[in-house]
């Protein structure tokens, strides 16, 4: 039985959106995905995301160094935080992407180490966690 693992351990790698479109826009995407361009809808969704993001690049770029914002994947683990605590120093997390907080922080190291979240795209963290910092969350 040492062999067994959750499942439902794994981070997923992508957040769920939920978008309206007219009925004709999605019969041409539909016609896109018939045709073969596309494997599917979320296929072509996702490749005109990605187009839009691409060609609006340098203007992300530049908005991300104006808020001094890190892109990407950020981990707040248990031993940063007591770091921060032990040199009396306050996180203030900016992160465009997604921001972890490992699930073993507790909500009491949360609250004393971190001033402010605000996550453009995905936070992660547990539900106490969460509910400790409501008030500090943008």
């Amino acid at each position: 039985m040492s062999n067994v693992r959750n499942i439902r351990d794994k981070t997923p790698e992508s957040e769920k959106i939920t978008i309206n479109l007219g009925y004709v826009d999605l019969g041409r995407i539909d016609l896109l995905v018939q045709e073969g361009f596309y494997s599917n809808r979320s296929d072509f969704i996702r490749t005109a995301i990605r187009n839009q993001l691409d060609t609006q690049g340098d203007t992300v770029s530049r908005s991300i160094d104006r808020h001094t914002m890190e892109l990407g994947l950020r981990d707040y683990a248990v031993a940063d935080l007591e770091a921060l605590r032990a040199a009396g120093e306050m996180l203030h997390v900016k992160v465009v992407g997604l921001a972890r907080i490992h699930p073993d922080v507790t909500p009491e190291l949360a609250l004393a180490t971190i001033g402010s979240i605000t996550v453009l795209g995905a936070l992660q963290a547990s539900a106490e966690v969460k509910t400790a910092l409501a008030d500090r969350i943008k």
